[in-house]
């Protein structure tokens, strides 16, 4: 272990340890939240504005955020989506565009129907109260569900929640920026049942995940140095062996 050749392979051995060990504590920085969101912020009503822009991604610490914004209904933009529980009871969801600023608009899911026909005539008495009133609507702001291919005897059936599927049903869609996640309404209209909202659950400011990654990369830094002295005793067992059998037949 003492020749120039062992000691440049723990030179690179330590090089390279270095290196794990190195990444093992910028995984174990990112594991532990320095500055979590404080409990229950999710429950305090903020303006959407605050909390999101137009087009972007929601954080996962924003989910569930309560928010409150104001706007007019889109008329002819009453969307019914199926498969959506409330308590385990299966309905459908009575969805509409909420233009909340010139050319900006959100998808708010207004309320719940137990079946098709409540949430159609649901969607008729909205459609009658279209007359550009603003309106004030609170709830809980929620990713978007991406959108899926409906099935072939139903070309019509929505059964996701996302905006990206309603946008393309929507009317006066030019240059129009839509927020993508949507909004939950906390109390339903036109005779509709409010949705099941519960609170999110409260995360916590330990990632076991990256602490986990952590631990490997110190494993791995560990393996390197397990690595070189199981190739010196190799190489130092190969020799004795050779010493051995030259030994053995000077000996014959």
């Amino acid at each position: 272990m003492l020749r120039g050749r062992w000691i440049g392979m723990l030179l690179l051995c330590l090089l390279v340890a270095g290196v794990f060990a190195w990444l093992g504590q910028w995984q174990l920085e990112r594991a532990i939240e320095t500055d979590p969101p404080e409990p229950g912020i999710t429950e305090k009503v903020q303006p959407l504005t605050d909390v999101l822009e137009p087009g972007a991604y929601l954080p996962e610490p924003l989910v569930g955020q309560r928010v409150e914004t104001s706007g007019v209904w889109v008329p002819e933009d009453f969307i019914v989506v199926g498969s959506r529980f409330n308590d385990d009871v299966q309905g459908y969801w009575v969805t509409g565009q909420l233009r909340v600023a010139e050319r900006t608009s959100i998808a708010v899911a207004i309320g719940w129907a137990p079946d098709r026909a409540a949430a159609d005539a649901a969607v008729d008495e909205l459609e009658a109260d279209a007359d550009g009133a603003e309106v004030t609507v609170t709830g809980r702001i929620i990713s978007d569900e991406g959108p899926r291919v409906p099935p072939h005897a139903e070309p019509e059936q929505l059964d996701r929640m996302s905006p990206a599927a309603l946008l393309s049903r929507w009317h006066d869609i030019e240059q129009l920026d839509v927020y993508r996640p949507y909004l939950a309404s906390t109390t339903a209209t036109a005779g509709l049942v409010d949705i099941s909202s519960p609170a999110p659950e409260e995360m916590s400011p330990v990632n076991w995940l990256n602490v986990f990654y952590a631990v490997e990369w110190a494993i791995f830094a560990g393996f390197a140095f397990y690595l070189w002295y199981r190739l010196a005793k190799d190489a130092w067992e190969r020799e004795v062996e050779e010493f051995e059998e030259a030994a053995a037949a000077e000996t014959a």
